[in-house]
């Protein structure tokens, strides 16, 4: 460890004061819950309007929640949407009936996550399933007569009546909730009434979730499956295709690889999916393939750019097919010849990033949303044909007027040579020469990456108010992330806290060096593989003088005996912990918590079966008895990460209080830390 230089007091007089709850700070944190979501945006089939799903976040008194509903909105550009659904219960999935004239949609209204269908022009929705489990997804036949859904397995009633009488002891891996594809009339009978019929009632396989597709003549289904609905089993999706007359089910594509999302070519003969190498790598790659509709054997198409294509449909000639994918710090359309031709960039934002694109069921227009680090999402339409996004909705133009500071993508080279990427952030109204604190924002995976998204939504790391409140944030996408190819995404199996690490510390060095942050004032703070990170941070310099850990791994061992996913961990680090022990106990943050002086502030969702909330405690007990400063602050009910609304606020409002105190030193002198 290099010496410390003391913080320079004299700086702290110039710096505006800490947020809290009801002062005049430039950006309250209570704002980022009042941006809109859309979280999808499907174009009818003929083009001329869209389904958008927007969701926003509701605090009343004891109300925490997220609200979700479908709204329609002209493809014309005039921005006349309507709200087709309403009520306290969310709506959401929506799906074209093949002539425009009806959507169906998926809410928990009748008490249980069921299908409802409604006319395109409003009026009273109505109810066609009637299923114990929860519905997934939904999709009308191609002549409109029939919806095909996935719903999950309702409790045995057996097990319903011990659990009433608290005679309840389960054995592990006993039962499975296995989804299940059904069908059912889109129009009831002459009694009113409609029977549902399972098509995989004795198919000992997970449907997963809305990955089915009918073909063009409605006559058969094709759909993944995996060997349970366990996380940790995604690697054993398989393809199967289903008569709808008779249930008759034929294996279509079973390999060592994961297949899933299947759709069928316009002429029903051929079926794209995509393939991921076998054996399969959670940090590896996958492919458009295509197979006949009759059977045989798949054909990979071109590679992507990223080896992560979610493939949006084939165009209406049957020609290629469409997929988007992350390119760098955005999202791209792209297509793959069938015959095997190159992939080719269809469209990207000028600004910003496309986000939750869609295609529509004719293959005429791209639905999506568009959005930058100032400017809030809104729904987009664009031909297929030729690529020009075109804004339906201004669901956020009410929204606060705040200064965030402008953000750039700036690279550099690690020092072993690697083009590294991220995103920096200035802070509002910042003048050159003038140098600001720093805070570098680590993200989850290690697969994901920090695209150029809305800085003002609800988050446990607000960058809007950081930004807002004078810090200079920056987002760095160490090798590990997606969006810069799979030998990049690669990179860092078995090395967790290696060369990643060292990619994030040149990022700092970099923004050091163009004389915009102030490296005496540096806090650092991540989620999951994020919180690993900074965690591990910690552990092997003290140039920061606080540290935000969310949702840490901290301790490899502990963690693959605990989490959802315990072949996450062996496939990254090349064999099970017995193999190479020394490997694993090397890579986790808690053996190196003997070196950790900085201050931290710990943030877990006690539901986490992610990350289960022991691994929050581990780092949190020994920072304690080593005598570091440290907090920890635990979510009930909160998943891998919070999702109510103000448990959210409260994430996002500790962490800036958190840094506005520890970094810039307001409130009290900031801790020093013993080495710089």
């Amino acid at each position: 460890m290099s010496r410390c230089i003391p913080a320079i007091l004299v700086a702290f007089l110039a710096l505006p004061s800490p947020v809290r709850a009801g002062d005049e700070s430039p950006f309250p944190v209570e704002d980022t819950l009042k941006p809109k979501s859309i979280t999808s945006v499907l174009v009818s089939p003929g083009g001329s309007r869209a389904a958008v799903v927007v969701r926003e976040l509701l605090v009343e008194k004891e109300k925490s929640e997220a609200l979700t509903h479908v709204h329609l909105a002209p493809a014309d550009g005039t921005k006349r949407t309507i709200q087709l659904t309403r009520g306290d219960k969310s709506c959401d999935s929506p799906a074209w009936s093949s002539d425009g004239k009806r959507l169906l949609f998926v809410s928990d209204r009748s008490g249980k996550r069921n299908v409802f269908v409604i006319g395109a022009d409003g009026g009273e929705a109505e109810r066609v399933t009637d299923v114990q489990g929860a519905v997934s997804a939904a999709a009308f036949s191609p002549d409109g007569k029939t919806i095909a859904f996935v719903a999950a397995d309702g409790k045995p009633e057996e097990r319903e009546r011990l659990e009433k009488e608290k005679d309840d002891a389960r054995v592990v891996d006993s039962w499975f909730a296995y989804g299940r594809l059904y069908v059912v009339p889109a129009a009831a009978g002459a009694d009113g009434k409609r029977e549902a019929r399972c098509l995989t009632k004795d198919l000992a396989r997970h449907v997963s979730g809305s990955a089915f597709a009918w073909s063009p003549d409605g006559r058969s289904i094709v759909f993944s499956h995996a060997r349970t609905p366990v996380v940790d089993d995604w690697p054993t999706a398989d393809l199967s295709i289903v008569d709808v007359e008779s249930g008759e089910i034929r294996g279509l594509a079973a390999t060592g690889a994961a297949e899933s999302s299947p759709v069928f070519s316009p002429d029903g003969i051929a079926i794209a999916f995509t393939i991921s190498e076998d054996p399969v790598r959670w940090g590896g790659g996958s492919r458009i393939a295509i197979v006949a509709a009759s059977g045989g054997t798949p054909r990979e198409l071109a590679e992507t750019w990223d080896g992560q294509p979610s493939i949006l449909g084939f165009s209406s000639d049957g020609s290629r097919v469409f997929f988007d994918e992350t390119r760098g710090t955005t999202i791209v359309v792209g297509a793959v010849p069938v015959d095997g031709g190159p992939a080719v960039e269809i469209g990207r934002a000028e600004a910003g990033s496309l986000g939750n694109v869609s295609m529509n069921s004719t293959g005429t227009h791209f639905g999506f949303t568009l959005e930058d680090g100032d400017v809030a999402p809104e729904a987009n339409v664009s031909p297929t044909g030729r690529f020009a996004p075109l804004a339906v909705s201004e669901f956020n133009a009410g929204l606060p007027e705040h200064r965030i500071g402008r953000t750039e993508t700036i690279r550099w080279k690690a020092p072993d040579g690697l083009d590294i990427e991220g995103l920096l952030t200035y802070p509002a109204g910042h003048e050159a020469g003038t140098k600001a604190p720093l805070l570098l924002v680590i993200h989850g995976g290690p697969a994901g990456v920090f695209r150029r998204s809305y800085l003002g939504s609800a988050s446990p790391y607000p960058i809007g108010v950081f930004s807002a409140n004078g810090f200079a944030v920056l987002r760095v996408n160490p090798r590990g992330s997606s969006g810069y190819g799979v030998a990049f995404r690669r990179a860092n199996e078995a090395d967790w806290g290696g060369r990643d690490f060292e990619d994030l510390m040149s990022g700092v060095d970099k923004v050091v060096a163009m004389g915009v942050a102030d490296p005496e004032r540096l806090g650092v703070m991540g989620w999951s593989y994020g919180g690993f990170m900074t965690s591990w941070v910690i552990g092997q310099t003290n140039r920061f003088k606080a540290a935000s850990i969310g949702a840490a791994v901290t301790n490899l061992v502990s963690f693959n005996g605990t989490t959802d996913i315990p072949s996450f961990v062996p496939n990254y680090f090349l064999g099970e912990f017995w193999d190479r022990f020394e490997t694993w106990v090397e890579h986790s943050p808690i053996f190196h918590v003997k070196n950790a002086k900085t201050r931290a502030l710990i943030q877990h969702g006690e539901s986490d079966d992610r990350v289960p909330v022991s691994q929050g405690y581990e780092i949190y007990t020994a920072l304690k008895r080593r005598g570091v400063p440290v907090e920890m602050v635990v979510y009930p009910r909160a998943p891998h990460g919070p999702r109510e609304p103000k448990q959210l606020l409260d994430a996002a409002r500790r962490n800036v209080e958190f840094f506005e105190k520890h970094v810039k030193g307001i409130g009290e002198a900031a801790a020093s830390p013993a080495g710089h």
